[in-house]
This record gives C-alpha cells, structure tokens and sequence, in this order.
C-alpha cells in the first residue's frame, strides 16, 4: 500500500469515528496522474445523490502527456460503494448528525487506485486547542 495523498485538515477539524475502504470511477490519464502523486484532497467532500455517493472538489491535476480528452481537474467523481453500504452510510449520518469526509487516497496491491472515507463528528473550537496543547507538550518532552 503506497499513500498518495492526506487530508491532514479532516484530522484536526472531526473527530474520526469509522473507517471505509472504497473505489473511485477514474479515467485513464487521471490514474496516470494519481500515480505520479498529482491529487489533492483539501476542500473536498462526498455527497449523495440517487443512492449513488460521489466525491466533489477533489483536485486530479492534468496528465503531462495526455494528448487526448482533457479531463476538468476538478469534477465529480463517482465513488464504488455497494447501495448497502450507501443506506448503511447515509442512515448513520442522519441519526448521530455525522459527516462523511475523504482522509486519504493511496494504490492498493493491485496498484488500484483506492479513497479511504471517514464517518467523522466535527471538532468544537476547544478540543482543538486541546489537541494543539497536547502536541506541543509531546513536543516539549522530546526536546
């Protein structure tokens, strides 16, 4: 398993609750480009629409040398989940008041191109600067 990219903001603003290992619809020049590590997660969310997740404002960057069919860096890209899994997702959003963000994407051993989601709570402002303390005195101590 190679990690490409982190979401390191969805680990300091929620509080990460369950973990899924799921597929992402790609075209050939944005694997391409995934594999040279050209693919940012910031901002970038998942939403549900007709029992279908999709992954939105997750930054692919162009292929150097694709010569056909430039694809838009920016679009939405359909996410491989079974629809028990979506209703499993969707239904524990609604009940707990939960959010679901994308932490990280990486090649599997079958260099597939696979999302890590996250069912997370958010962060209040306090038990940031909580876990901003707690960082700085691990880091004081290693000193």
């Amino acid at each position: 398993m190679r990690i490409i990219a982190k979401n390191k903001k969805a680990y300091f603003n929620y509080q990460l609750l369950e973990r899924l290992e799921v597929g992402i619809v790609l075209t050939g020049s944005e694997i391409k480009s995934i594999r040279l590590g050209n693919v940012s997660l910031q901002d970038s969310y998942i939403t549900f629409t007709n029992n279908e997740a999709y992954i939105i404002n997750m930054n692919i960057n162009t292929y150097k040398f694709s010569t056909s069919y430039v694809v838009d860096p920016l679009r939405k890209r359909k996410l491989l989940l079974n629809t028990r899994e979506i209703k499993k997702i969707k239904q524990e959003q609604k009940q707990k008041n939960l959010t679901v963000v994308p932490t990280m994407i990486y090649l599997n051993n079958k260099n597939r191109a696979k999302l890590e989601i996250t069912l997370a709570r958010g962060k209040k402002n306090y038990d940031k600067r909580e876990t901003i303390k707690s960082r700085d005195a691990v880091r004081q101590i290693k000193k």
